[in-house]
């Protein structure tokens, strides 16, 4: 059984074309879980009268808003199937997605994790995307340092990812995907369905992306840290992990600079010269957040 996890907060106006894609989709999925994150506005009765003439089982949970990490938990720990696929309450997805990408996961078993390509929208008007964009397949660890390569509505994954590797970092307000893809992406093959079946509409201020755009390096970096005191690197990838630290530490430091706080800016910059001067890690403790 595929079940399908949608969080969801204060999206009423993209969320029935989310559960819609999720209803036409030429497979039906055994479960759709909505996680309502604490909205504030009509989305319960919205989900309340889709779930009333839906095919498919649509359960309802509701939660204070703890963020998108948290609401996707409690949907991974809530779900009932052996596959789950996620969706962002303001993506969707073309009819043929599920069924594509769960006879791709049936012919290769060894993959516990598939994505797929997106189409890419801005305030509705279809976008090319960059080559840099493009989401890789097989070891997708290097290719995620820099940035998140996975789309996270996506993403189907067997259950025994999560019961591997654990659940989405709670502490993280955005970025979480990030943080999780590595996590992942150091231990695990990815499984890359070459078909566009996932659509992505971008450019609104209400995205988290935009939320949190000056300062999301520091969620990445935090990341970083994280994966790096963990001990779960090979020496290739810890490497790699310390040279893309250093690196996101500078580009933040400038970007503290730039934006008027010059002790910030200089506890980072300083940060980011050590690193590459030492070339190692640990860091002292205290020195990052």
């Amino acid at each position: 059984m595929i079940s399908v996890i949608i969080p969801t907060y204060n999206r009423e106006p993209f969320l029935e074309r989310s559960i819609g894609s999720v209803l036409a989709q030429r497979l039906a999925c055994g479960e759709l879980i909505v996680v309502d994150d604490g909205s504030t506005d009509n989305t319960v009765a919205l989900i309340e009268r889709l779930a009333a003439g839906a095919a498919v089982p649509i359960r309802l949970v509701c939660q204070r808003n703890l963020g998108a990490a948290a609401a996707r938990n409690t949907g991974i720990r809530l779900a009932r199937g052996q596959l789950l696929a996620f969706l962002d309450s303001d993506d969707w997805w073309l009819p043929d997605k599920l069924a594509v990408q769960a006879a791709a996961m049936a012919d290769r078993p060894e993959f516990l994790v598939a994505h797929t390509r997106e189409i890419w929208f801005r305030r509705g008007v279809r976008v090319n995307q960059h080559k840099k964009h493009d989401p890789p397949g097989g070891d997708i660890f290097a290719a995620s340092l820099r940035m998140c390569v996975v789309g996270m509505s996506t993403v189907m994954a067997r259950r025994e990812l999560f019961d591997r590797h654990g659940l989405f970092d709670e502490s993280l307000p955005c970025c979480e995907d990030y943080d999780f893809w590595l996590r992942i992406g150091c231990r695990e093959p990815f499984l890359l369905v070459p078909d566009r079946l996932t659509g992505k509409d971008g450019g609104r201020a209400d995205q988290l992306s935009a939320i949190h755009r000056q300062g999301m390096d520091i969620f990445r970096i935090r990341a970083l840290v994280a994966l790096l005191e963990a001990g779960r690197l090979r020496p290739d990838q810890r490497r790699a992990a310390v040279a893309e630290l250093a690196r996101k530490c500078r580009i933040y430091g400038q970007g503290c600079a730039k934006h008027g706080r010059p002790e910030e800016a200089a506890h980072y910059l300083n940060l980011a010269s050590a690193i590459n001067k030492k070339e190692m890690w640990p860091h002292e403790p205290g020195v990052l957040p």
